[in-house]
């Protein structure tokens, strides 16, 4: 949000429209609380956007913005209440009902709910009043709240619990909360599906209302197929990630059928958000979600999509598990609506991906239009790079590891640490960079010796010996790094990249580093 109020005060107008796509919602609720007239409010509402971006450059701190903005609100409001009213409409009307359509009988129960709800919302305290509205009806993060307001949450807080205390008292059914979650089923009904625990555990710190799924894969890693919900598919992918990473077959199979079965159920959400990152590990992992939901019927469910590349302040950003809850709160609200470009763009990527043959994802990446998914182009671009190159048949993270090394640094611990700033395009996981070290070292021509320690740590295990080992180059490992030798032609090899299977010590692809582009190694030999 400060990066948004930074720009719009030198005259952007995309940057200021982002604003008001935020705080519509939470102007109209403290206009509509003063006038009581949805058109009145509205009203108030456009003439104090209208203000603020003529006056914007008079704020002196981005930070004041929320509470400078309700200010102006508020005296539209004061400006109207003097002018003619127009006729009012009441408030239940304003309410849309969504799903199927309802019977006659249901849509004279709902109404009388309605109209039950709001006249002993309407008896509230003006602060009691507006903090119910924002925070349920509207669906705001009590940290947005108290930002607009200029409120501390922990006062919010009380302010609901009175809230709901008196409506209880009032109310001659249960109380407001299961009133509220008959008509509304709570909320905005949204799922955010994330990557890590970490940033779920931060969105459900009132970040976001709704449920979280964190989606778990690992999509660069091992064989992967259009259809991953296959049973056969399934069953390769489980074998792989239990041989290559130690993820027991039967864990990786049980998670997967749950987070599916929770997607399969989304028409019970209003919305859908997906929260990724521009690296290769997110962008595969959205592409794969696209794929699946451009080929179901959303409905009434909205695809939203939150997918970020940088953050103001931090100089190199890597994904959203760098942030604090007060920085996720400020992108609470800014995904964008997903529509037919992103939906057929993921498709198109992911069975790009998911092919044998690599040649349809390099004709996309070299002449095709990725535009609606910004960060596309070049995740997949370091993926190519990952595969064996024309030089010696190191990929780039084999490639910069022995750089490492041979420059001097050997704890394990310390080059995941490097790499991950290095190529954090790629969203590499430690127990994908283990495999690749591991692989390193193994072989009739091992370019890595490992000292100290003779094994990796798997999952959930560990290796005691492990953060007090080195690796050091071996002979072979530095005629390899100067391109004396080739590491495919002396070990052989037998990896996945997406759904390229390279096996052997003639393989049909490489890549070309001196043109960024992989090419037919065949061909490019004369075989």
């Amino acid at each position: 949000m400060l990066q948004w109020v930074e720009r719009a005060k030198q005259g952007d107008r995309e940057a200021f429209d982002l604003i008001v796509r935020h705080f519509e919602a939470m102007a109209y609720a403290v206009a509509y609380d003063r006038l009581r007239d949805s058109y009145l409010a509205e009203d108030a509402v456009q003439e104090a956007f209208a203000e603020a971006f003529v006056h914007l450059h008079k704020l002196k701190e981005a930070e004041a913005f929320p509470g400078w903005f309700k200010t102006i609100v508020i005296r539209q409001c004061h400006r109207l209440m003097r002018r003619k009213r127009h006729p009012t409409v009441p408030f239940d009307q304003l309410t849309q009902t969504i799903g199927r359509q309802p019977s006659v009988p249901e849509i004279v129960e709902k109404k009388e709910l309605h109209q039950l709800l709001h006249n002993s919302i309407s008896a509230l305290s003006s602060n009691l009043r507006v903090a119910v509205q924002l925070f349920y009806f509207q669906g705001y993060a009590l940290q947005e709240i108290s930002a607009y307001l200029g409120t501390s949450v922990p006062v919010l807080k009380k302010r609901l619990f009175d809230a709901r205390a008196k409506l209880k008292g009032t109310l001659p059914v249960a109380d407001f909360v299961s009133v509220f979650h008959q008509l509304y089923e709570g909320g905005k009904r949204m799922l955010h599906i994330v990557n890590g625990d970490i940033v779920a555990e931060k969105l459900r710190q009132g970040v976001v209302q709704g449920d979280i799924l964190v989606w778990r894969e690992v999509y660069p890693e091992g064989p992967v197929f259009t259809d991953p919900a296959e049973a056969a598919n399934r069953s390769v992918r489980a074998r792989y990630l239990e041989q290559a990473m130690g993820i027991p077959s039967a864990e990786f199979i049980r998670i997967s059928e749950e987070q599916e079965k929770v997607r399969a159920n989304f028409r019970n959400y209003e919305e859908i958000v997906l929260w990724f990152e521009h690296d290769l590990f997110d962008q595969t992992m959205l592409c794969c979600l696209l794929h699946w939901f451009a080929q179901q019927t959303l409905g009434t469910t909205k695809l939203s999509l939150l997918c970020i590349g940088a953050f103001p302040g931090i100089e190199l950003f890597r994904g959203l598990g760098q942030l604090s809850v007060n920085q996720m709160a400020t992108l609470s609200g800014t995904w964008q609506s997903v529509g037919k470009e992103q939906l057929e763009l993921g498709a198109i990527v992911w069975e790009a991906y998911c092919a044998p043959d690599p040649g349809k994802l390099v004709q996309l990446l070299e002449a095709g239009d990725t535009s609606a998914l910004p960060y596309v182009h070049d995740a997949f671009r370091l993926h190519l790079s990952r595969f064996p190159s024309t030089r010696n048949g190191l990929g780039i993270v084999e490639q910069t590891t022995l750089e490492m090394v041979r420059g001097g640094m050997t704890s394990p611990l310390d080059l995941f640490g490097h790499i991950g700033k290095e190529l954090h395009g790629l969203g590499m996981g430690d127990l994908q960079y283990w495999h690749r070290l591991a692989k390193l070292s193994q072989g009739s021509h091992p370019l890595l010796k490992l000292e100290g320690f003779n094994a990796f740590p798997g999952y959930k295990d560990q290796v005691p010996s492990f953060r007090h080992g080195t690796v050091a180059l071996t002979e072979t490992g530095r005629r390899v790094l100067d391109g004396e030798a080739d590491w495919i032609a002396l070990n052989g090899i037998d990896e996945w990249y997406g759904g390229v299977h390279l096996q052997g010590r003639s393989i049909p692809w490489r890549w070309d580093a001196s043109h960024n582009t992989l090419v037919s190694w065949t061909t490019a030999n004369g075989e």
